[in-house]
C-alpha cells in the first residue's frame, strides 16, 4: 500500500511499549502518530527509531504559541524528518502564515487541529465559543486552508460538510474513529472507518481498537480490508 490511511496512534506511557507495539504493525498497512505524552517521555529518539523501521510519522504536538515560536518548533519537527505536524487553528492566522512559511521548503505536511473530538457543544458553551461545532470547525478550516495549509484535524462527522466548502486537494485527518461494538472511551463525536471514507475522510487516526487488540496486526488488516472494499476515491 503506497498511501495507507489508516494512521496507528501509539499513545503509550512508555518507549519500551511503543516499539513493541510498532513491531507488531506492517509499515505498508499504517503510518504512525505520536502524541504529546511518548514524546514527552522518549524524545527525538522514538522517532528516530521508528522510521529507520520504515514507518512515517505523524508528530501530534498540536503547537499553539505566538507565531515565531511556532514557527521555530514547526522548522525543528521538521528536521526530524516527520511525514506530518499540526498546530491549532485556534491560534489565528498569523500563527498558522508563521507555522506554514516555516515550512515552505519541507516535505513535512502540515495540519490544523479544528476542535478536539473530546468536545461536545456543552463543553464549548462552557470556554465561550456560542455556536454548533460544525460551524466552528468550518470557519477554522476555511482559516487554515486560506493560510496555505495541507489539511486539519476533524470528526468524520465533520467531514462531509467541509468536502463541500474546501478545496479538494484539502486533507481531512480524523480522530474519533471506532469499529462497531467497540468502546468509544473519551470520544465524543465518533464514526466507524467506514463511514469516516465515505464522509470524505483521508486519512484515520486509530488508536486502541488496534493498539489493544490481542492481535494489532490482524485487527490492522481487517480495518484495511474493510476501508479498501468501499471503492472509495484516492487521497492526497
Amino acid at each position: 500500500m503506497n498511501n495507507p490511511r489508516i494512521i496507528v496512534a501509539l499513545d503509550f506511557s512508555n518507549k519500551k511499549q511503543a516499539l513493541e507495539l510498532a513491531g507488531k504493525l506492517d509499515k505498508n498497512l499504517c503510518r504512525i502518530k505520536i502524541g504529546k505524552e511518548l514524546f514527552t517521555i522518549a524524545g527525538p529518539q522514538l522517532i528516530e527509531q521508528l522510521m529507520a523501521c520504515g514507518f512515517e510519522i505523524f508528530l501530534d504536538l498540536k503547537y499553539h504559541d505566538i507565531p515565531n515560536t511556532v514557527a521555530g518548533a514547526c522548522r525543528a519537527a521538521s528536521d526530524l524528518g516527520v511525514w506530518m505536524i499540526n498546530v491549532h487553528a485556534l491560534g489565528g492566522r498569523k500563527m498558522l502564515i508563521a507555522a506554514q512559511e516555516a515550512l515552505s521548503t519541507k516535505k513535512t505536511k502540515l495540519i490544523a487541529v479544528t476542535l478536539l473530538t473530546s468536545l461536545n457543544k456543552s463543553d464549548l458553551n462552557e470556554i465561550g465559543l456560542n455556536e454548533e461545532p460544525i460551524n466552528i470547525v468550518q470557519r477554522l478550516a476555511l482559516l487554515a486552508s486560506d493560510c496555505g495549509l495541507d489539511g486539519v484535524v476533524c470528526s468524520a462527522l465533520e467531514a462531509p460538510q467541509l468536502r463541500g466548502i474546501i478545496k479538494k486537494d484539502f486533507c481531512l485527518v480524523t480522530p474519533g474513529i471506532r469499529p462497531l461494538n467497540c468502546s468509544a472511551n473519551d470520544q465524543m463525536r465518533i464514526t466507524t472507518p467506514q463511514e469516516a471514507i465515505q464522509n470524505g475522510a483521508n486519512y484515520l487516526v486509530i488508536g486502541r481498537p488496534i493498539t489493544q487488540s490481542p492481535d494489532p496486526l490482524l485487527a490492522l488488516q481487517r480495518l484495511n480490508h474493510e476501508i479498501e472494499t468501499i471503492g472509495c476515491n484516492d487521497s492526497n
